[in-house]
């Protein structure tokens, strides 16, 4: 038996496919009901089970109040998260039904119209999201990363010291070093939860509407990161520029200038996840380096 089918049966389920191979193994599961739901096995050593804990736990409470996020299943015996033999814990959450907004390196496959207007609705939900988690009171054992300075810019940044990618070359390695300083003293904004991760493939579509997955990466940070995350797939895309305008709009915010600080400080930040994770000779080394570089020069001057 695999660990994901041993995992399925805490909730009396049945695997159909893996969905995902990223920080943890995401798979599709069928439930006794006939309903589906996503099965999560987290990776060890990623996220420890009281922050694990409490991302569902917040999950739960956006769901409840309305906000079109998954909320946490229970298992049979009504734990959320449930030790694995493996070392690994797995969750399982509701079923989001539609499809992908979008995916990494590729165009979109919808008009451009569609997709603004897609861009919009997303800034309304992000903003939405942090609006009901303002109200929400929080349990003492509530835990999360933090996406703060020190998250982002500090000396040790949660997804490491980009600046010392072993591929980059000592004039590039200045450039990061020039873009690491220049954010230490441009970030500010508001604080609070937030998705910090909100990829295209982790925003799903539905007609006009848009619903956000995939809080794995949840944390306390700057509220504008949220827009930075979104736009960083996008960098070099013509219709960038039409892209954060639409989410500005829709999230309510016309600082520009620092949603395009929060986007250079996740393509640093990007630059320094490639680095325990990927293959040196994985191709994704080079171009995130290089999106990171090309965005430092562009938003810095």
């Amino acid at each position: 038996m695999t660990p994901a089918e041993t995992a399925a049966q805490a909730w009396g389920g049945r695997v159909l496919r893996l969905l995902r191979d990223r920080e943890n193994h995401v798979f599709e599961m069928a439930l006794p009901s006939g309903a589906r739901a996503a099965l999560r096995l987290h990776r060890a050593g990623y996220q420890s089970p009281a922050a694990i804990r409490s991302e569902l736990w917040w999950c739960a409470e956006l769901a409840a109040a309305g906000c079109p996020v998954p909320a946490a299943l229970p298992a049979l015996d009504g734990r959320l998260l449930v030790p694995l033999p493996d070392g690994r814990h797995a969750s399982a959450i509701a079923w989001m039904e539609g499809e992908a907004l979008g995916e990494a390196a590729l165009p979109f496959a919808r008009p451009l119209v569609e997709v603004l207007d897609l861009y919009h609705a997303l800034g309304a939900l992000l903003a939405r999201v942090h609006r009901a988690t303002d109200a929400l009171v929080l349990p003492e054992d509530f835990t999360r990363p933090r996406w703060d300075l020190a998250g982002l810019v500090g000396e040790d940044p949660l997804w490491g010291r980009f600046w010392e990618h072993p591929a980059a070359s000592p004039e590039q390695r200045a450039v990061l070093i020039r873009a690491r300083d220049a954010l230490r003293e441009r970030l500010a904004g508001d604080l609070g939860l937030i998705h910090a991760d909100v990829l295209r493939e982790n925003v799903l579509v539905n007609g006009r509407s848009v619903s956000l997955i995939d809080f794995d990466d949840a944390g306390f940070g700057f509220r504008l990161y949220d827009l930075g995350t979104a736009l960083v797939q996008t960098w070099a895309h013509h219709e960038q520029p039409q892209l954060r305008a639409a989410l500005m709009a829709g999230y309510g915010t016309t600082d520009g200038a620092m949603v395009e600080a929060f986007t250079l400080a996740r393509t640093l930040a990007s630059v320094g996840w490639t680095m325990p994770r990927l293959a040196p000779d994985d191709p994704i080394h080079a171009s995130h380096l290089a999106r990171a570089l090309h965005c430092a020069r562009a938003v810095l001057g």
